[in-house]
């Protein structure tokens, strides 16, 4: 048996998949592996917006580079934000020594639940780019170890609604660990992780409770805020510290709790600066810096306890899908966004195996 596939690390040896170098998605499927046929990879955030500035918005160039590291890496594990994402396929083998060999059978679809940094991965065509939703539709073939959650597509929610809770379903559930009756919450991010959290937390923060989020995006304030989900939307990019302390003294002080769902780096300073002494930063982003998270803390004489969003929660797939069907005008932003997302085609040539 080997749970966590140390089996597939060609480099360095000794490490586990996700700190290695370079995976091998070739080997023969081992008896507690699972074996996927792709369809498409949800990018995380941090790390679809650093390639997409590298590609000067070339959807095309997007690919290309993902195509390179993979073919790279053996795996989506983006050399400079660290992240990779997650993804959407069927079934192809089930190991008879699986956890799931008797719940899965070739064909059902599936959402993987674990990094695509640790998931080694062979890409054979890039299909299309979505960049508002960081989907890349592809062809491929995935490993999942043993010790990888995953989750199956619902079938009453849309496929692309349901991808891109699933990308995200740690936020609403780890942010609820922290959630209390009465508390003043702030949310710097209004994007679908935002979002989730901001669903969670009117349903935990009760009638006495504050919930505002932070955004650059007026379009994604608008969003969230028409759909009840905050009392307050602060206009403000959150990588100018200054000009975030002073938006949240206009609104009346410092937060209890505040999540940092922001896709982009150099946030941290604005997460500690809202925040009380005494209270709570959960920084839910791998554009997180945690070394300047701490030293900035520091820096700043702030008393607050910094978490670490770890992206799996015992239950959070079903918790955030259902959190999704309960709450109307959060599926339907969601939908919205999903929805609207322009795909950029590319023409079909082979995105060359990795190994």
């Amino acid at each position: 048996m080997d749970p966590y596939g140390l089996r597939r690390v060609v480099s360095p040896r000794g490490a586990l998949p996700q700190r290695a170098d370079v995976l091998d998605p070739a080997l023969p499927l081992g008896e507690d592996e699972l074996a996927l046929d792709v369809e498409a990879l949800a990018v995380d955030a941090a790390s679809f917006r650093q390639l997409e500035q590298a590609a000067r918005g070339d959807p095309a160039r997007v690919a290309a580079e993902i195509a390179r590291i993979v073919r790279a890496r053996g795996k989506l594990h983006n050399p400079v934000t660290g992240s990779g994402g997650m993804l959407l396929g069927r079934v192809a083998e089930v190991g008879p020594r699986h956890p799931a060999a008797s719940a899965l059978r070739p064909g059902d679809r599936i959402a993987t639940l674990v990094s695509l940094t640790l998931t080694p991965l062979r890409l054979d065509r890039i299909l299309a780019v979505h960049p508002e939703t960081e989907r890349v539709d592809c062809v491929g073939r995935a490993i999942l170890f043993a010790s990888g959650p995953w989750a199956r597509v619902p079938a009453d929610l849309p496929e692309a609604l349901a991808l891109s809770v699933l990308d995200v379903c740690g936020a609403p559930a780890l942010a609820g660990r922290l959630l209390r009756p009465g508390q003043r919450v702030l949310v710097i991010g209004a994007g679908k992780s935002g979002a989730l959290v901001l669903a969670r937390a009117r349903e935990l923060v009760g009638a006495g409770g504050f919930l505002a989020a932070a955004d650059r995006s007026r379009d994604a304030l608008d969003g969230v805020r028409d759909a009840g989900l905050c009392e307050l939307a602060l206009e403000v990019d959150a990588a100018d510290a200054v000009a975030t302390l002073r938006a949240v003294e206009d609104a009346g002080g410092p937060f209890d709790l505040v999540v940092s769902c922001a896709s982009l780096p150099g946030t941290e300073l604005s997460a500690l600066l809202a925040v009380r002494d005494g209270g709570t930063v959960l920084f839910f982003s791998m554009a997180t810096s945690f070394t300047a998270a701490a030293l900035g803390a520091e820096g700043i004489a702030r008393d607050a306890l910094l978490v670490v969003g770890n992206g799996y929660v015992p239950g959070h797939a079903e918790l955030a899908l259902d959190l999704v069907r309960r709450t109307p005008a959060l599926r339907d932003l969601l939908a919205r966004r999903a929805a609207a997302t322009p795909a950029a085609p590319l023409a079909p040539a082979p995105a060359r195996a990795g190994s």
